[in-house]
């Protein structure tokens, strides 16, 4: 039996092929699981001659169907791992499990809704070959509502002047990553993670390939409104923190009463003078106004606070449920076919 499994392990070392392993977020996406896997295998066989293959999906506590769908693509194809973690901690959180997992020469970091075309996949590849160690996706075009395409405008402008580093604009966690850059990132455990803004921090040979996004093909997304606020958030301020964001919103509150204070005593000064209270006006405005902006700042001091804390606390970024990989069966199978 031990001969049997030496010759396994001496066939396998003589495949020269490098390894790219694909890594996918999955959150209450059943309806685009067989979609994607397919839409992948199909464009992965091209290069199935240079490259061998593995896919990570991590379900990030899916409540439809979807861990259901990924067990059975594990039980019909030996290259998919499936990580099952214990609740929804959310898309970075997952991207990072997925990464911790990965054993692999690269890893390619796509969504799962279909907006990320498999078929870049491939350009990022040869781009890696070129000696890139981050190659990633930039957006040239996208099909998404007026709203969205404004507001991340807005967001990556706001970035480019407030960020440290330099942060592409028109990017997202599509993007492949050699094996140096996955074996750096993993030293870095903050909790409110940005990864695309640790990505760019860590360094390295680094290349955009322009791609044209395409529609989501089920679903709904997974970044509503309030997401991408938070997701702004850290990406700009570094700081997630729910109760302390409280604070701010109240400061605002604050502030636009103390405005809407000024509209009203304008509106007495100018229409009924008459019923003026002289000196009430200013003291009462400015009170509330500079309250206000009191209670801003105190809110993003304490978000940077509140992430001191929440870091210092040293809690594991995720718990993993269950691991699910065909590796087993796949040197089981090996090994049927050296015995028979």
């Amino acid at each position: 039996m031990a001969g049997q499994w030496d010759t396994a392990r001496q066939l396998d070392s003589t495949d020269n092929r490098r390894t790219v392993a694909f890594v996918f977020p999955i959150f209450n996406e059943a309806d685009n699981i067989d979609l994607l896997h397919r839409t992948v295998d199909e464009v992965t066989s091209a290069v199935s001659d240079r490259y061998r293959f593995q896919f990570i999906y991590v379900d990030d506590g899916s409540k439809d169907e979807s861990l259901a769908r990924l067990n059975a693509l594990a039980d019909a194809d030996d290259r998919v791992t499936v990580v099952e973690l214990s609740r929804n901690f959310g898309h970075q959180l997952a991207v990072t499990a997925g990464l911790d997992l990965v054993d692999a020469d690269a890893a390619v970091i796509m969504d799962s809704d279909m907006q990320d075309p498999p078929r870049v996949a491939l350009e990022l590849m040869e781009k890696w070959e070129q000696g890139y160690h981050v190659v990633y996706a930039q957006r040239r075009s996208r099909q998404d509502s007026a709203f969205k395409k404004a507001t991340a405008a807005g967001f990556y402008w706001l970035l480019r002047k407030l960020a440290a580093i330099d942060i592409p604009k028109n990017t997202g966690d599509f993007r492949l990553l050699d094996r140096k850059v996955v074996d750096e990132l993993r030293k870095y455990r903050e909790r409110d993670r940005f990864l695309r803004g640790l990505v760019s921090y860590i360094g390295f040979r680094q290349v955009a390939v322009p791609f044209d996004r395409d529609k989501r093909n089920a679903g709904s997304t997974g970044y509503p409104l309030s997401k991408m606020l938070r997701f702004a958030a850290d990406g700009i301020l570094g700081f997630s923190v729910a109760p302390l964001r409280l604070i701010s919103r109240i400061g605002y509150t604050i502030s636009l009463l103390s405005f809407a204070g000024i509209l009203y005593v304008l509106g007495v000064k100018l229409f009924a003078p008459e019923t003026a209270v002289p000196g009430w006006a200013f003291i009462t405005i400015a009170t509330f106004f500079l309250g206000g902006i009191q209670l801003i700042m105190i809110g993003v001091l304490g978000s940077y606070i509140g992430r001191t804390y929440a870091q210092v606390q040293n809690r594991p970024l995720y718990t993993v449920a269950s691991v699910r990989t065909g590796a087993e069966a796949e040197a089981d199978t090996e090994l049927k076919s050296l015995v028979g």
